[in-house]
């Protein structure tokens, strides 16, 4: 069972308290989950997450932690991003019973990583644009707090159910594998020079510009081939705009 969620990854951003990161673990190892990931925490090691871990220490040990979320992204082709809030972009959604089919299947070709926030507050909105999907746990509208380990649990529980279980989701075909998560950076980064240079982009102005593209085409979600076609086109807008801007005025005629 472990084998079949090897390729799924958990991702605590900034958690606060020691404890709650061995309560994770434990909620992961007791589903079969082993691939644990940290962005600055503030305290870890920590023996209250020994303490809180009880028994899965194992995964303590593993646990690799980053120092940004570009470094726990690395090679990870599909990303969830879990909220309690709507935001002020609408973003894909889907719900966590899904989630985890999509995630199980996709993690039998791909790495898949689910980010959780701070306890306080969960994830920022440039966090959240990282992600392809947002989930929502439903709780009680009148008593929604969940702690993050729970919050870890019901997510864990439901990925193993998944893997346990018969998806209906359908697989991608076998020549098709999207690019991963820093080589999407790299491209929106390309993207939003290639506006500024052809000055489509306002700087003074930008709006949510950006954010729908980033939305539009984490949708999509390219492989090598169609990234390398979209940056080709990128660079050869960019090129075509340099000879225009370069090219001398004609002299007005003679009167």
């Amino acid at each position: 069972m472990t084998q079949q969620l090897k390729n799924i990854r958990i991702i605590l951003i900034n958690t606060t308290h020691p404890g709650n990161i061995g309560s994770v673990a434990r909620a992961m190892k007791v589903m079969g989950l082993d691939q644990l990931h940290l962005v600055t925490p503030l305290k870890f090691p920590d023996a209250q997450a020994t303490a809180m871990a009880s028994g899965a220490d194992d995964l303590l040990h593993d646990a690799i932690v980053h120092d940004s979320l570009d470094s726990a992204l690395e090679g990870v082709s599909l990303v969830f991003g879990t909220s309690a809030r709507l935001r002020t972009l609408s973003m894909p959604q889907m719900d966590v019973r899904a989630a985890a089919e999509r995630a199980v299947v996709e993690s039998q070709q791909h790495e898949v990583a689910i980010l959780f926030g701070r306890e306080r507050h969960g994830l920022v909105n440039e966090e959240m644009q990282r992600c392809h999907y947002l989930l929502n746990i439903p709780t009680n509208p009148d008593y929604s707090s969940l702690n993050l380990s729970q919050a870890v649990q019901v997510l864990s529980y439901e990925l193993r159910v998944a893997a346990l279980g018969e998806s209906g989701i359908t697989s991608e075909p076998v020549d098709y594998s999207p690019v991963d998560s820093s080589q999407m950076e790299r491209f929106f980064e390309h993207l939003e020079q290639s506006l500024l240079d052809t000055r489509f982009l306002n700087p003074a102005q930008p709006k949510m510009l950006m954010a729908r593209l980033r939305r539009l085409y984490l949708r999509a979600r390219p492989d090598q081939n169609e990234i390398n076609i979209l940056r080709g086109i990128l660079a050869a807008s960019q090129r075509a705009c340099e000879a225009d801007f370069d090219k001398p005025e004609s002299p007005a005629d003679d009167a």
